[in-house]
């Protein structure tokens, strides 16, 4: 017994930075050597950690004990069991967001190939922000955002890490939940054909957001588990695969250039076929006033930084490189999802595209049958996201709230009733508040992308491994960099606008 004490003195010299939500059990030695912040041989690809079989709660954890042995039941401690296609279902999910209805505005005013380079580029970064997380945290075997933090910056960086998650992602469901408000009422009077509504409580957004709320993200927001939401997420992600499909479908079916519906004397799409003509030509760079505002978009297209620990928690006999082939096969997929939606969007519409890409193909026909179907499946992709994106901010408010408490129901249960209801709230009461989250996504954003797993990455990986001027470590340094770039870029662009809309209120009075 003399020979264990000092592992046990290691391990428990503090509580907190030893509150490591990993999702499977380790290797005594294993927790020692994180516990002084030198790295094991190969931490995050450790096969031996697969064979700890015994399930535990799943929302924390602390160290074993090397004396006596026991396992103290916390929020994260359980073996993994979400398969790998599942986890990819999950992670593709958090990336695709309302955004890629965005994405052929986006390219009209960059031109396809400037377009194409930036999306690129993007999608690399966001592999290597992620590669960078992994990184860290098997040094450390934490599988928390917040914990990351802690470890490297103390509770600062704990609260600015959960701080962070929590309003972008509040931000992040209110943005969906906006789309059913507004959204949902329009597609159901487009197949009733409801010209004028006489107030049919069916009709209003209100009524609409609520009860999709109620019976379809709440049910799955109290799933215990992270990976039960797989099936969800393949679903809706089969949805916007519908989208992509549709999209293509009509690029063959949409003469250019097209007439409004409004304006049609046949009352019906146009079909006059154009010969060369100059705004049917598809520019492969483009440079004008809005080419600026495309930048910040396309930075976070591939925002999933906030759900990549909790998935990794939960991935089936997890390791470093299995949950990295993971987030690049999401991101992969993704890429390809949004570069296609892009170019057959833009080559529709070419300059006439609109920044909601599904309002452009009601110009020409409000009652097309198929483009009804396609504005119901985005919807539902939509709402389907809302559950993943609400794990992570109940998790960030459970380290930073109960750091230290075991799994519990009613905690679970309550809060995400207060979520739900709070966004429900701003969404009714406070539709104004879209330009308040403006200014936290621009903010919060880079910070969960660009600038956190940098500095973290930084502060925790040990200097005898990778001395301060070591190449990785410079390229960490140079890659937050980039994020308060992008902070900044995205800050100014949103100010501007305001102002220009200011000025504009106060000329039309």
């Amino acid at each position: 017994m003399s020979e264990d004490k000092p592992a046990e003195t290691v391990e428990t010299a503090s509580a907190e930075a030893n509150a490591i939500p990993n999702g499977k059990g380790h290797e005594p030695g294993e927790e020692i050597m994180a516990s002084v912040k030198t790295p094991p041989a190969d931490d995050g690809e450790n096969p031996q950690k697969t064979e700890n079989t015994e399930a535990n709660p799943p929302e924390s954890q602390e160290f074993l004990s090397a004396v006596e042995d026991k396992k103290m039941t916390r929020f994260t401690d359980f073996e993994g069991k979400t398969s790998f296609g599942m986890s990819v279902f999950n992670l593709g999910n958090a990336i695709m967001g309302s955004g890629i209805l965005g994405l052929a505005y986006a390219m009209a005013n960059t031109g396809v190939v400037l377009f194409l380079i930036l999306l690129t580029v993007v999608a690399v970064l966001s592999s290597y922000s992620i590669h960078l997380l992994l990184k860290s945290s098997g040094i450390v075997g934490i599988r928390a955002y917040e914990q990351l933090g802690y470890r490297a910056f103390g509770t600062p960086g704990k609260m600015a890490a959960g701080i962070a998650i929590t309003l972008q992602n509040i931000g992040a469901m209110s943005s969906y939940l906006y789309i059913v408000k507004y959204e949902f009422p329009l597609v159901i009077q487009a197949f009733l054909r409801v010209d004028k509504p006489a107030g049919e409580w069916y009709l209003n957004g209100n009524y609409l957001v609520i009860i999709v709320s109620v019976a379809v993200i709440l049910p799955l927001a109290l799933m215990k588990q992270l990976g039960y939401l797989g099936y969800t997420s393949g679903f809706s992600l089969s949805c916007m695969v519908f989208f992509l499909i549709s999209v293509i479908y009509k690029k063959f079916n949409v003469s250019c250039p097209f007439v409004d519906y409004s304006n049609s004397t046949a009352g019906g799409p146009n079909v006059t076929v154009s010969h060369q003509d100059p705004a049917c030509i598809p520019k492969m760079a483009n440079l004008n006033s809005q080419t600026a505002y495309t930048i910040p978009i396309l930075a976070f297209a591939f925002v999933c930084h906030p759900e990549v620990l909790p998935i990794y928690t939960e991935l089936r006999n997890a390791t470093k490189k299995k949950m990295q082939h993971v987030a690049n096969i999401s991101i992969a997929v993704m890429y390809c999802m949004y570069f296609l939606a892009a170019l057959f969007g833009y080559l529709t519409f070419y300059g006439e595209v609109e920044a909601e890409l599904l309002h452009t193909y009601s110009r020409i026909d409000p009652y097309d049958t198929l483009i009804l179907c396609v504005r119901v499946a985005v919807l539902t992709a939509v709402t389907l996201t809302v559950p993943i994106v609400l794990f992570p901010v109940r998790r960030a408010i459970q380290q930073m709230a109960f750091p230290n408490k075991t799994f519990y129901w009613p905690r679970h249960i309550i809060i995400a009733l207060i979520l739900l209801i709070f966004i429900n709230l701003l969404v009714i009461f406070a539709p104004n508040i879209l330009g308040i989250f403006g200014i936290i996504g621009a903010t919060s954003a880079p910070c969960l992308i660009f600038i956190f797993p940098a500095v973290f990455y930084i502060r925790i990986v040990p200097k005898e491994e990778e001395p301060l001027r070591s190449v990785p470590k410079i390229l960490a340094a140079c890659f937050a960099g980039i994020g308060f770039l992008f902070m900044i870029m995205s800050l100014s662009f949103i100010i501007i606008d305001w102002t220009s809309a200011t000025s504009k209120t106060s000329n039309g009075h």
